[in-house]
């Protein structure tokens, strides 16, 4: 009998999955939050993040000529001193001028978690007490915006996850590759653009996210090498979806959507096998996810998305999962781990497994 090597138990956890925001959460912390994320998601709709990380000595003058003729000036100025009252620019010159802080560069690093919590969420939390009343349901009274999900989840990727998916990937060897959930297929694009050669295809249930696919591909000059397809992977996994264009497949990826390919307990304990027999060429898996936090309930502090991860998951209706649970499903299907490591975003995992 082979005897696999657990990698998992050598693996520490991030200390900073443990956060530095304190709990009990007092009023004006979160009241002031609440206010701050709506900011934070403003100036990047508005493109004054981009600006500032180009140039982090802004002229609101020249910003409010250049943003349209319907502008606001006054509320736009409104804007960008709430950011300065949050301490993310000093305003300068009788506040004509903004100066990006030390403290705004983080916030432009971290902007993706408010681009998918504000962007995309702010119904759903919105309609919380609806949806829990059964006076809405999520996905007919109540629904996300699937492009601003995406699009969160394509910075948060540039932000704090690309390096470590370029170094793991760099250990494997493909010719086609997949991305299951690819969301504007800005992964899967930059992931084949770094490799000649090689193909991929990008795998997502959103129609919105997928137009924008096709314009992130063509954008990268890889409309012959790299395809956006819509399609719910459950109908790939569990009905023969695209089995044609699926079968040179011999590298999966999936960051993020395993979530909800376990979110049936029919068919959970199936979803793995089910998996590698969508793509019979496929030797090698690359997935990652969000995992339940450990002892989350006695916590004395928080980190930045838990708990709204955890929150829009409930109001959705999608179950999460241990750690631990992923493994046992992940060996079952006789998938083994050949490399795991912390995933930028708090109790995510990246693995890397051999299919035998």
């Amino acid at each position: 009998m082979t005897v696999v090597q657990d990698l998992t138990a050598a693996v520490p956890t991030p200390a900073d999955w443990a956060g530095a925001a304190p709990a009990p959460v007092g009023a004006d912390q979160a009241f002031n939050g609440y206010v701050a994320g709506t900011v934070i998601n403003a100036l990047d709709r508005l493109g004054i993040w981009d600006r500032l990380a180009a140039d982090p000595l802004l002229d609101l003058r020249v910003l409010a000529a250049e943003t349209g003729p319907a502008v606001r000036e006054r509320v736009l100025r409104e804007i960008v001193r709430a950011a300065a009252t949050c301490g993310w620019v000093r305003l300068q010159n009788n506040g004509d001028t903004a100066l990006l802080t030390t403290a705004g560069q983080e916030i432009i690093r971290m902007r993706g978690y408010f681009t998918w919590g504000v962007g995309g969420y702010d119904e759903v939390f919105a309609q919380a007490h609806r949806i829990a009343s059964g006076e809405a349901a999520f996905g007919t009274d109540v629904r996300r915006d699937e492009a601003m999900v995406a699009l969160g989840s394509g910075q948060n990727d540039r932000s704090f996850m690309a390096g470590t998916l370029d170094s793991v990937l760099a250990d494997v060897d493909f010719s086609v590759l997949a991305d299951l959930g690819s969301g504007i297929s800005a992964r899967v694009s930059r992931v084949v653009g770094e490799r000649p050669g090689t193909r991929g295809l990008g795998l997502d249930i959103s129609g919105p996210a997928t137009e924008l696919g096709h314009r992130t591909i063509a954008e990268a000059g890889l409309t012959d090498r790299v395809r956006a397809i819509r399609t719910d992977v459950l109908d790939v996994c569990h009905r023969a979806a695209h089995r044609e264009t699926l079968a040179e497949v011999d590298t999966v990826m999936s960051f993020f959507l395993l979530h909800d390919l376990l979110a049936d307990p029919e068919t959970r304990p199936h979803t793995f096998t089910r998996l590698r027999e969508a793509f019979p060429a496929a030797r090698t898996f690359v997935l990652a996810d969000t995992m339940l936090r450990p002892g989350s309930e006695d916590s004395r502090t928080l980190p930045v998305f838990s708990l709204g991860y955890e929150l829009a998951h409930a109001l959705m209706g999608v179950p999460l999962h241990t750690k631990e649970t992923y493994e046992e499903l992940f060996a079952g299907a006789g998938l083994v781990p050949r490399r795991v490591v912390p995933f930028g975003t708090p109790h995510s995992w990246l693995y890397v497994l051999e299919a035998r």
